[in-house]
């Protein structure tokens, strides 16, 4: 395969295409809004709903793990106060996926690339030459 699981990964969580590399994932210029294709190999990135929804578990998870369990911990071991706790919880519930949105989605993009390597562009030419040699 000329795209390898190591790469991909590595431009997962750079949130880069996973075919070319590029920063395209999203229109420049935005935050939030998702290129439907890459501009630079016209990659689909916007597949189907099932990509918006496990970015978005993943998202919630992430935000779950590493930021509201560690703030009720602090709140339960007193090392901050329960009105402070509650306060963060509420804001960092809002904020900390906002600022994550972007990782959320380059990452579910990585995870589907790395179970299924051999679907991207790059790759599916290097699929059709295999088996155009062993057919001959």
């Amino acid at each position: 395969m000329k795209i390898t699981r190591v790469q991909i990964a590595a431009r997962g969580l750079a949130n880069r295409c996973p075919n070319c590399g590029g920063r395209t994932l999203f229109k420049a210029g935005t935050f939030f809004e998702v290129n439907k294709a890459c501009p630079v190999c016209g990659l689909k990135i916007e597949r189907d709903e099932g990509f918006f929804l496990g970015s978005m578990s993943l998202n919630y998870g992430v935000t779950l793990v590493c930021f509201l369990t560690p703030v009720m911990l602090l709140a339960y071991y007193k090392v901050m106060g329960v009105t402070l706790a509650v306060v963060l919880a509420g804001l960092g519930s809002i904020v900390f996926p906002a600022l994550f949105y972007r990782s959320s989605r380059s990452w579910w993009l990585m995870n589907y690339y790395i179970f299924f390597p051999h679907h991207l562009p790059a790759n599916q030419k290097d699929v059709a030459r295999r088996g155009e040699d062993e057919n001959v």
